[in-house]
């Protein structure tokens, strides 16, 4: 079992430490396409996935999810989130387990969803229909201070309702100066780079698990793949995830790391519970 360089009380004890009012934003990886980010006292869980639910699941059967890593934070610890994110359904993005909890100890908590999946998220979380914000790819809408875009993510492909609003979303974050882009999962489609190319990305967040038909499991990105979309959108950091959660889903962050070299894209590698930060933002 990988044990997170932080996890628990003094992953907490990080977080409150690091809340300073700079214009900077502090980042924590959580494991698998989990992070929270700080910014000015305002705390965005995205595509938390806090349980053991899945492992679970799938332990009496031919596919388990044999967790890799210790989990960081027990999510009922959260109790200062103010917004939370889910790009799809899949349950390592809309865990019930996680999400229960953080609902219950944040009353307040704002939850962006697709909107094509509204229905589907009120009977997984068991919540009121009304209570998620909705978005879709090309829209936006501005939460305490954030905006958020919506942003088409294929998984494997760009999968649509019957209303047309697309079913797996990555999102972009703008905040204070700062860009954030975050994928949830997903492969490279036509037009993609054209699209996040304007939002002059700070900082992406990218899977690199790959694409491998005999896991049964929808593909992402490999780690040439994210290191290349980094580089073709511009973005001047790209932090990989979504590996190392699952013995039979992951991939070795090497490929990524030489692919970044090669192509003389920065990039950062965290451990479970790690926290990169930004630095003040320049005036």
């Amino acid at each position: 079992m990988i044990r997170p360089v932080q996890s628990h009380a003094p992953l907490l004890a990080d977080i409150r430490a690091a809340d300073r009012r700079d214009g900077g934003f502090r980042l924590w990886w959580l494991g698998q396409s989990g992070f929270l980010l700080q910014w000015q006292g305002i705390h965005v869980l995205l595509d938390p996935y806090l349980s053991d639910s899945l492992t679970r699941k799938y332990s009496q059967t031919d596919k388990p999810h044999v967790r890799m890593t210790a989990l960081v934070i027990d999510p009922g610890q959260l109790s200062f989130v103010d917004i939370a994110t889910s790009s799809h359904n899949h349950t390592d993005h809309l865990d019930a387990e996680t999400l229960g909890p953080i609902l219950s100890g944040n009353p307040g908590l704002k939850l962006v969803i697709p909107e094509a999946n509204r229905s589907f998220v009120a009977d997984r979380l068991k919540i009121d229909a009304t209570v998620p914000i909705g978005l879709d790819d090309g829209r936006t809408i501005e939460l305490l201070g954030l905006q958020f875009f919506g942003v088409a993510s294929a998984h494997e492909t760009v999968e649509r309702d019957e209303q047309g609003r697309v079913k797996a979303l990555g999102y972009v974050l703008q905040f204070g100066g700062w860009t954030l882009y975050h994928s949830g999962d997903t492969l490279r489609y036509d037009g993609m780079a054209e699209k996040l190319r304007p939002f002059a990305i700070d900082v992406a967040l990218l899977p690199i698990n790959g694409r491998v038909p005999e896991r049964r499991v929808p593909g992402n990105l490999s780690g040439p793949e994210a290191a290349q979309l980094a580089h073709d959108i511009g973005a001047k950091l790209v932090i990989p995830c979504h590996y190392a959660m699952f013995e039979f889903n992951t991939a070795s962050p090497d490929a990524f790391v030489s692919a970044c070299r090669c192509l003389d894209q920065p990039f950062r590698i965290l451990r479970g519970g790690e926290r990169y930060d930004s630095g003040a933002k320049a005036e």
